[in-house]
């Protein structure tokens, strides 16, 4: 199922403008709404996905964008980027409705730490990382784990909802 965009995505979307320049990075690109916002401020711009209908998607309507099937950095050209984009999924997996865009991972964040795990060597020394997170992918799990891998972090965004709050991080090296 391809995942559609929603309040998440905007959250991010909405903070491209100021970050997107050089080489652009959408990781988990769903249907490229990242990208594409990307692309209106730099011209080098890949959206990466693991899930076929994702990319047949991306394949189909993202003109001028690098389309790549990859699990997080596997395929990933050994390359800097200027920005990476993680609408990362973030909830913890719910065994009786599997969806990759959604599952996080048993406690809903271990995705994310790999995800921040396999970064490092893509991101630009001035570069820096959009990640969202929600409240159920343990935020302080995540700071946590960004300290231990040298970050530097900030939540630059919030929104809450009557179910969840969501966190948009801007990460970058130390």
């Amino acid at each position: 199922m391809l995942y559609e965009p929603r309040e998440d995505s905007e959250l991010i979307k909405k903070h491209i403008k100021a970050y997107a320049k050089g080489s652009v990075l959408d990781m988990g690109a769903g249907t490229g709404i990242l990208a594409v916002e990307a692309r209106k401020f730099t011209d080098k711009v890949y959206a990466v996905d693991i899930q076929d209908v994702a990319l047949n998607h991306c394949k189909k309507h993202l003109n001028g964008i690098t389309v790549i099937k990859s699990d997080l950095f596997k395929n990933i050209p050994k390359t800097q980027f200027d920005l990476i984009m993680f609408n990362a999924p973030y909830l913890p997996s719910d065994p009786n409705d599997p969806d990759p865009s959604l599952d996080g991972g048993k406690k809903g964040y271990e995705i994310i730490i790999k995800f921040l795990k396999q970064a490092k060597p893509f991101l630009k020394k001035e570069g820096n990382i959009l990640l969202l997170c929600s409240e159920f992918s343990q935020p302080k799990v995540i700071e946590k784990e960004l300290k231990k891998l040298k970050y530097a972090f900030s939540i630059i965004d919030k929104e809450g909802f009557d179910f969840e709050s969501l966190y948009l991080y801007k990460i970058s090296n130390i």
